[in-house]
């Protein structure tokens, strides 16, 4: 999903990547005031999903999370471990076991089974996962729903389609990728019957959890072809959740001089890709101010709930769609006033979004 995963470096990638030296051999400091276990330095140490620390998407987020965290506390040691291969997981985490991390995060859904191996064999260590749950004592899972900002982006790309088909593809059918798609879907379906209209959504279907599939989060080239494909089909709006991948989608749009536009998903495309020009919005994770906030909580010495965790959502901010950019004077008044209603009865309850893929409590 991630999914993961030169390009004119913002904010968000430059967080990801060229503190990375830095960031990984932080000094000491001079006290211990906020360090949790007592030490010179509360050490939170990360492993990567495949598509590394560069990825544009969650594992570029939960680095930057990091790096926020020892800002605010400058007891805190960050490092991280990227891995190449899903084999790679399980090594990456027990290296960090054995360097005694004080918190280790996990990021990503693929890493589920591998983090609950090694926190079931070393229960006294503290461990923290992004977009899973595996459901043991001491691993605290920071999931999001994003199925609700991806509600208004369906419901976006809906209005703003003058083909009348919208498309998505995802890196594999993984939860984490299928709630994006679940939520675009439905906020395409509320529009249509809002506006008595029949866009159609290219590329996934709900009620078959069937689609189309990069099976990579890396390779831009996967992910031009399948988009290729939506394109071709008539889709002038496509959301990639594919990481990485999905940046062959956002230069094939640049490249097409405006036949279509592209959603991104997790970090801001204009603050993660070279592509902002066609990107209408994005739907947005923050994974950041969750990491940031469970290291600070652990690093002060608080035990991190793995019951109730942490679930992002469009009342706790912890989803939300980016501003449009380059489309706020291309989309018009009326579609945004309803596009913040949704945002506003969703939180409050008034619509319900669904998917197999939400996480629970």
């Amino acid at each position: 999903m991630r999914s993961v995963r030169g390009m004119r470096i913002a904010s968000a990638i430059a967080a990801g990547g060229l503190v990375l030296g830095a960031a990984a051999c932080g000094e000491a400091p001079e006290d211990d005031n906020n360090a949790g276990n007592g030490a010179k330095k509360y050490s939170a140490c990360m492993v990567t999903d495949v598509g590394g620390i560069d990825d544009k998407s969650f594992n570029t987020s939960a680095w930057k999370g990091l790096q926020e965290a020892q800002k605010a506390n400058s007891n805190i040691d960050i490092k991280n471990v990227q891995s190449k291969a899903e084999a790679d997981y399980e090594v990456n985490l027990n290296g960090f076991v054995n360097q005694k991390c004080d918190f280790i995060l996990a990021v990503g859904g693929l890493m589920s089974d591998a983090t609950k191996k090694a926190a079931a064999a070393h229960p006294d260590q503290q461990f923290g996962i992004v977009d899973a749950n595996p459901g043991v004592d001491n691993v605290y899972p920071m999931q999001f729903d994003t199925a609700q900002a991806a509600f208004q982006a369906g419901y976006l790309a809906a209005g703003m389609s003058k083909t009348e088909k919208v498309g998505t593809y995802g890196g594999l059918p993984i939860p984490p990728v299928t709630i994006f798609m679940d939520g675009f879907a439905d906020g395409v379906a509320y529009y249509n019957k809002a506006k008595s209209k029949n866009v159609q959504v290219l590329g996934w279907d709900k009620a078959t959890q069937k689609g189309s599939f990069t099976n990579d989060f890396v390779k831009q080239d996967e992910g031009k072809k399948v988009s290729d494909t939506l394109v071709a089909q008539g889709a002038d709006i496509i959301m990639p959740v594919a990481g990485g991948a999905g940046l062959g989608t956002t230069a094939a749009a640049q490249a097409s001089g405006g036949k279509f536009s592209v959603v991104w998903v997790d970090v801001d495309g204009c603050e993660s890709t070279p592509n902002c020009g066609v990107l209408l919005t994005t739907v947005v994770k923050n994974i950041p101010d969750a990491v940031k906030e469970a290291v600070l909580k652990a690093a002060g010495g608080e035990k991190l709930q793995a019951k109730p965790g942490f679930v992002g959502n469009l009342a706790n901010n912890g989803v939300s769609i980016a501003p449009y950019h380059d489309f706020e004077s291309k989309v018009p008044a009326e579609l945004k006033a309803e596009v913040d209603k949704i945002k506003a009865d969703i939180a409050a309850g008034t619509i319900t979004v669904t998917s197999k893929a939400q996480p629970t409590k």
